[in-house]
């Protein structure tokens, strides 16, 4: 879904690739994603696509501090 079709909305979440465990693990932002208005599902919004299949996609809340969500998700 492109950004276009959340006029006035900002993202409610952040859509990253992980590679790696725990500490360890590497996380990049690759997009973005809203609630539906019903409250049912997610609109995606990616900048970027995996190419390799040794990670995984993780989609969390944004936080008020983008840098907080950061080294939350960490």
């Amino acid at each position: 879904m492109s950004k276009k079709q959340q006029p006035g909305r900002k993202p409610t979440h952040g859509v990253f690739h992980i590679r790696g465990e725990g500490k360890s693990a590497y996380w990049t932002k690759i997009g973005a994603a809203w609630i539906h208005e019903d409250g049912e599902g997610l609109n995606l919004s990616l900048d970027f696509i995996p190419t390799d299949s040794t990670g995984r996609l993780v989609i969390r809340a944004n936080k008020a501090d983008s840098q907080a969500q950061g080294e939350a998700a960490r």
